[in-house]
């Protein structure tokens, strides 16, 4: 096995610590203003990376980021490591239990939530398909797919933290958007394994689009039946014969890596397979709530935030600002989320500001898209002016969402205390 010099290995170092530092004082800070620490994650990577760092001072740039290669290529595996690790705690967080006893009403703004911005991010992308690509990429199909699908998905991390930061988290409300959040999630990660099938974004599949859709449902129903059982299983025999935390969690990442070499090999990406195991591990009651505690505090504040800061390094923000595009991807993401989240209410018999509440609740974007942004920016799916559109509409959509959903709550609230008020004054009469 090749190792890196000497040389190499403090530039790798120096590189992680300081993306590391970086990333946690601006995620720390973006949290006590309130807003997801990913947010702060993606500005320390923006800041330190060509769009602003390279432009100010290019010597210095280039001299720390740039003068040892083999650095980056080691840096950029560790960055992939983070990213598998976060999809299997999210994952995690899909409670299938909840998710049963919540379908109906939850399924329908789902769904409902899925499909409108769904068909608007498709036929949107289709018709206006010259003026998003101009340098003409030639998938049309599977970048439209690309675009419905990137624009429907409602980030269930994001929206936790938003319903703590409200102190609606255990609220009838909160359960509720949870619920449906992770059904989103569930369905959209799912139609990412079609677009990736469809465009054949790993190019190196040994098997056809559609033996790769009928595999990976296969794997999914696998994990999700009998899989699930096996976990369960191997975790008993860890607990019993194993270190207490030590040998679950271990056995955890393993699970993990497997999913995610199976998916890899199958010509899907790796983070489905780390997903899917991650919903199974994460229905187990023996994978001890400490372990999860655990594994969730490594991954936020070490792996994950490698991640988002190495994005800014990949795209330069201010070159490929366009302005044009970002209002498009805005729009059709916007109005797509918030009529479908407020048809689904209705049609689950919710009041006319709480269907607002939850279209603005539903319409809270974050990791995924930037995530399934960036692998279909490298498999050249997209261009980098549509990858900064939606890191644009990422950091739009979740400072829109606590505010508008706390509106709303509120005049829901005042609606109903006057008809109850209108009611005591006609009994009263």
């Amino acid at each position: 096995m090749q190792r890196l010099p000497s040389d190499d290995v403090l530039s790798f170092f120096l590189l992680v610590a300081v993306l590391l530092l970086s990333a946690r004082l601006l995620g720390e800070l973006f949290r006590k203003m309130k807003f997801p620490q990913v947010m702060g994650e993606l500005t320390a990577g923006i800041l330190l990376g060509p769009s602003f760092l390279k432009k100010l001072a290019p010597d210095f740039y280039h001299g720390f980021f740039e003068a040892s290669p083999n650095a980056g290529i080691a840096f950029d595996g560790m960055a992939r490591i983070g990213i598998l690790l976060l999809l299997f705690v999210s994952g995690m967080e899909i409670n299938l239990k909840s998710i049963k006893e919540k379908m109906n009403a939850a399924a329908t703004i789902s769904i409902s939530g899925i499909a409108f911005p769904f068909a608007f991010g498709f036929i949107g992308s289709w018709y206006f398909f010259p003026f998003l690509f101009p340098e003409g990429i030639k998938d049309h199909f599977a970048t439209s797919l690309f675009m419905g699908t990137a624009l429907s998905i409602t980030a269930l991390s994001v929206l936790a933290k938003i319903l703590i930061d409200l102190d609606l988290i255990k609220s009838k409300f909160g359960n509720l958007m949870m619920t449906a959040a992770m059904i989103d999630d569930f369905i959209g990660w799912m139609l990412f394994s079609l677009v990736i099938s469809v465009a054949n974004l790993s190019g190196e599949s040994d098997f056809s689009a559609w033996q790769v859709m009928f595999m990976v449902i296969g794997f999914a129903t696998f994990i999700l039946t009998i899989g699930r059982k096996f976990v369960h299983l191997a975790f008993i025999f860890s607990n019993r014969y194993l270190s207490r935390n030590g040998g679950t969690l271990s056995v955890g990442i393993v699970f993990c890596f497997l999913g995610a070499i199976f998916t890899e090999w199958l010509g899907l990406h790796a983070i489905f397979g780390a997903f899917m195991v991650g919903i199974a591990v994460g229905d187990s009651d023996h994978f001890s709530h400490r372990t999860r505690e655990m594994l969730h505090d490594i991954v936020t504040f070490i792996f994950a935030p490698l991640f988002f800061v190495s994005i800014g390094f990949r795209v330069s923000f201010t070159e490929n600002f366009d302005f044009g595009v970002i209002a498009f991807i805005l729009l059709i993401a916007i109005l797509g989320k918030l009529s479908g989240g407020y048809i689904g209410a209705r049609l689950g018999k919710f009041s006319k500001n709480e269907s607002m509440a939850i279209g603005f609740t539903m319409n809270a974007r974050g990791s995924q898209e930037i995530v399934l942004g960036l692998i279909a920016l490298n498999a050249g799916l997209i261009t980098e002016e549509i990858f900064v559109g939606l890191v644009v509409m990422t950091f739009v959509t979740i400072m829109m969402a606590g505010p508008m959903m706390r509106y709303f709550l509120r005049r829901d609230r005042q609606a109903k205390k006057k008809v109850e008020e209108l009611q005591a004054a006609t009994a009263i009469e």
